[in-house]
C-alpha cells in the first residue's frame, strides 16, 4: 500500500548514552591512562635501580676475580633460581625489548647507570627472559633475571576499569532516570494540550529546582491557554446566537417584504451562506468529544456523499470494499469527508461542468489509505503546505469564493484529532488529491 512519506529522523543519542558513553566511560579511560602515565616513571626508575644492583653485584664478583676462577663465579651465581649469568659471544642472537614507554624509560636509566654499551633484550638465543649485556673490563655478559615482578608491576588494572565502567553505568541510568522521568511527563502533558486537553498537570514539588520551573512555568501556560480557550468558546457561542438571532429576522423580512422572487431567492442564499459560515466557524473552535469505534468505512463515505444530492455541481464516486472497518470517530470523519466533498464541489470543476470526486481505498493489515480525488485544475505546488492554514484560499483568483477559508483547516485539525495523517497533492494528470492515513479495525 502507498504509505504517506515520513522525514527519517537524524541519528541522536539519549540522554542515558550521552551521558555513559560520552561523559563517563570517556573520562574513566582518560584518569586511567592519566594514572598510567604519571606511575609509568617512578616504576622505571625503581626497575632500573633494581636491575643495576644486579648488575653491578654480578660486575664487582666477575671483576675482582681473575679469568679462569670467573668460570666458577658464573656458576655459582647461575645456581641462584632469580639470576644467572653468561658470557656474551659474538654469535648470540637476542631479541629487543619491548618499545613501550615503560621499556624506553628503563632502557634510559639503566644506560646511565650501567654505561652505553647495556642491552636490554627480551630473549637470547630461543630463551625468553630479561636479559641485560653488560661489560667487565674487556669481556661482556649476560644477566638473566625473571620479568614477572616487573610484569606485574606494569600491567594494567584492568578489572579496576571493568569496576569503574559498571560504577559508572549505573551511575549514568540513575541520572538519566530522574532526568528522563519528568521530560517523558512533560512530553506526554504536551501532547494532551495539542490534543486540546489543558487539564493536564505537572508535579510543582519535585526536589530539582530546575525541572520544578519548568513544570511551574508549564502550568502556568496550561492554564492561560484553558483560560483562553474558554474565553474563545463563551465569544463564539454568543457571536454565533447574536448573529443568528437577526439573521432570522432577516429571512422573514425577506419573505414578507421583498416581491422580486429572485431578489428574495438571492438574500436566502446570502443568509444561508453567513449561516454555513457561522457553523463553519463553531467546527473550528469547539470541536466535538471523540468516540472511537469500529466502523464501516464505506457506509460512512456514503452518507456524507448524499448531502451532495445536486448532479449539475458534483458527481462522487464511491469505489470501497464492504468489509473494509476502520477505527474512527463518526462525527470527526463525517466532518472531515464533509468539508473535502464541498472543497472539491466549489474548486473541483472545469467550466460548467460538475466536479468529479473519486473516494478510493488501499489497506494492509494496520492502516488505510483513504483517497479522495477530484479532477479539476489542482493546485500551485508551492501552496500546498498553506492550504490547511485557517482563512487561507489556494487560489487568489477566487476572491468570489463564499467559504470561510477553513474547510481544510478544520479537516487537519480533526485529522490530528483522529490520529490520523493527512496529505495533500496534486495528481498527476490533474486534479486535487487528499490522503487520510486511518487506523483499520479487525473485521
Amino acid at each position: 500500500m502507498p504509505s504517506i512519506p515520513v522525514t527519517p529522523p537524524r541519528l541522536a543519542l539519549n540522554l542515558f548514552w550521552r551521558t555513559f558513553a560520552l561523559l563517563l566511560a570517556a573520562g574513566v579511560l582518560a584518569w586511567q591512562q592519566t594514572f598510567k602515565a604519571l606511575e609509568a616513571e617512578p616504576k622505571a626508575l625503581e626497575a632500573a635501580q633494581q636491575l643495576a644492583g644486579l648488575v653491578n653485584l654480578s660486575r664487582v664478583a666477575l671483576s675482582s676475580t681473575d679469568a679462569i676462577n670467573r668460570v666458577a663465579v658464573v656458576k655459582s651465581i647461575a645456581r641462584s633460581e632469580a639470576v644467572s649469568v653468561e658470557v656474551a659471544e659474538a654469535t648470540d642472537r637476542w631479541l629487543p625489548y619491548e618499545n613501550s614507554p615503560f621499556a624506553q624509560r628503563l632502557r634510559k636509566e639503566l644506560v646511565s647507570r650501567l654505561g652505553p654499551q647495556t642491552v636490554l633484550a627480551s630473549g637470547l638465543n630461543g630463551v625468553p627472559g630479561l636479559w641485560v649485556r653488560f661489560d667487565v673490563g674487556p669481556d661482556q655478559f649476560w644477566l638473566q633475571t625473571n620479568p614477572a615482578p616487573l610484569q606485574a608491576n606494569i600491567s594494567s588494572n584492568w578489572w579496576w576499569i571493568a569496576i569503574a565502567l559498571g560504577a559508572s553505568l549505573l551511575g549514568a541510568a540513575a541520572i538519566a532516570r530522574l532526568i528522563n522521568q519528568p521530560l517523558r511527563e512533560l512530553s506526554i502533558a504536551a501532547s494532551r494540550i495539542r490534543e486540546g486537553e489543558y487539564d493536564s498537570r505537572l508535579d510543582e514539588s519535585t526536589l530539582t529546582s530546575e525541572i520544578r520551573e519548568v513544570n511551574m512555568g508549564f502550568n502556568r501556560m496550561a492554564r492561560e491557554l484553558a483560560k483562553m480557550e474558554e474565553d474563545r468558546s463563551v465569544m463564539l457561542a454568543g457571536i454565533s446566537h447574536d448573529l443568528r438571532t437577526p439573521l432570522a429576522r432577516l429571512r422573514l423580512e425577506a419573505e414578507m417584504s421583498v416581491n422580486d422572487e429572485q431578489a428574495r431567492t438571492y438574500i436566502a442564499q446570502d443568509i444561508d451562506q453567513l449561516d454555513a459560515i457561522i457553523n463553519k466557524f463553531m467546527d473550528y473552535a469547539r470541536p466535538s468529544e471523540l468516540q472511537l469505534q469500529a466502523l464501516n468505512l464505506r457506509e460512512l463515505v456514503e452518507r456524507e456523499a448524499q448531502g451532495f444530492r445536486d448532479p449539475q455541481q458534483i458527481v462522487i464516486s464511491v469505489r470501497l470494499s464492504a468489509a473494509l472497518r476502520i477505527w474512527t470517530d463518526p462525527t470527526e470523519l463525517g466532518r472531515i469527508l464533509l468539508n473535502l466533498f464541498e472543497n472539491a464541489r466549489r474548486y473541483g470543476h472545469h467550466g460548467d461542468e460538475p466536479a468529479r470526486v473519486d473516494v478510493t481505498a488501499e489497506a494492509d493489515s494496520a492502516w488505510v489509505l483513504l483517497t479522495v480525488r477530484d479532477h479539476g485544475p489542482g493546485v500551485p505546488p508551492d501552496k500546498l503546505s498553506k492550504l490547511t492554514t485557517p482563512f487561507y484560499r489556494g487560489d487568489t483568483a477566487r476572491t468570489a469564493a463564499t467559504g470561510a477559508g477553513l474547510g481544510l483547516a478544520i479537516v487537519e485539525k480533526s485529522v490530528q484529532r483522529l490520529g490520523a495523517h493527512l496529505r495533500l497533492s496534486n495528481a498527476d494528470d490533474s486534479g486535487f488529491v487528499a490522503q487520510l492515513r486511518l487506523k483499520r479495525a479487525s473485521v
